[in-house]
């Protein structure tokens, strides 16, 4: 049965974006750091030159949450990234919760729907993925309405070594089942401080629900 991931990356203060998060700037002041892991040779149109370089743990990361076969997203989060250009991996469908029109122009995306229902989206999301997972793409406040909601089956989070110092922060509050499984791997990671390269390590933690607690965690 597919299930419903939420990936992010978190600051060390616990930020999972900067200061100052617009739709604009999905990112805010200095959020762009927290995803240097993934791409940290490339400017920000170059992903798939730095895509290719990718190695090791991350590389397996990446391509384990570009496996999925759905995607749910938060209005801001998709239109703050110019809708992927209506294809965020291998023209998977797309839902994006909104209670609002769409902010940018969809008509000629047709794997992209609009829905105002959460839980339709996460239901047409997993219908659609088959056996694959469905990847979810949320802002504090949709995360954590996926989390209460009982709508996530499976949070990674990659702690990314840098203070942010404020901004959107990851949802504080875990139901009690989501503490019953974690399995941690060290991802090698270059981060570019003030112009300079240098060597630093990334955790990723991934909690699934306890409703597959009966198998015991795997580490690496």
């Amino acid at each position: 049965m597919s299930a419903i991931v939420l990936a992010m990356s978190m600051s060390l203060d616990g930020f999972v974006t900067g200061p100052n998060a617009t739709i604009e700037n999905p990112l805010g002041e200095g959020g762009a750091r927290l995803h240097d892991w993934m791409f940290p040779t490339a400017a920000a149109d170059h992903h798939k030159a730095a895509e290719q370089q990718l190695s090791g743990v991350n590389r397996q990361l990446y391509d384990d949450f570009m496996s999925t076969g759905a995607v749910v997203a938060g209005r801001g989060t998709f239109e703050g990234a110019h809708g992927w250009g209506g294809d965020h991996h291998d023209g998977v469908p797309i839902w994006i919760v909104s209670r609002h029109e769409p902010g940018i122009d969809i008509g000629e995306w047709p794997n992209v729907t609009y829905m105002s229902d959460i839980v339709g989206a996460m239901t047409e999301a997993k219908r659609a993925a088959g056996d694959k997972k469905v990847l979810f793409h949320g802002a504090a406040v949709l995360a954590q309405l996926a989390l209460t909601s009982g709508l996530l089956d499976e949070l990674e989070i990659t702690l990314v070594p840098v203070l942010l110092g404020g901004g959107r922060s990851h949802p504080p509050a875990l139901p009690r089942p989501w503490l019953a499984r974690a399995r941690s791997a060290t991802l090698a990671a270059q981060l570019r401080e003030r112009g300079s390269n240098c060597e630093a390590d990334h955790h990723y933690t991934s909690l699934r629900r306890r409703s597959d607690a009966g198998k015991r965690p795997r580490d690496g």
